[in-house]
């Protein structure tokens, strides 16, 4: 597994001296999405957004502004539906199968 190839945008935001809460979320093409927030010695809520492609190669990171008297947990959602909204669309296609005919087999329905 490769490590995580971080921008100039995460490493000036990046504070070891402040906890700091993150969600990592694995795309099905393999894009990883990882938002972190924190809260500053001032008392904001600051957060981080990155989305790194399969090969951990960075595609996007971002600080967005903080809302006031948004909470850890409001803002780290927020910014993983924000991550999810940067990352690139599949470009696989998925098949289905034709549909079945109801009943389908093997349902309750069709026994009678």
């Amino acid at each position: 597994m490769q490590m995580r190839r971080r921008g100039k945008v995460f490493w000036d935001w990046a504070d070891p001296s402040l906890h700091t809460r993150s969600v990592d979320e694995r795309q099905a093409d393999g894009t990883m999405l990882n938002v972190q927030v924190r809260m500053s010695l001032l008392g904001r809520t600051e957060l981080f957004i990155g989305v790194y492609r399969a090969d951990e190669k960075m595609l996007f990171e971002e600080v967005p502004e903080s809302l006031p008297g948004e909470t850890m947990t409001e803002a780290l959602a927020r910014g993983l539906d924000l991550a999810r909204l940067k990352a690139p669309r599949a470009t696989r296609s998925i098949t289905t199968s034709k549909p079945e005919k109801l009943p389908r087999a093997g349902s309750n329905q069709a026994k009678r």
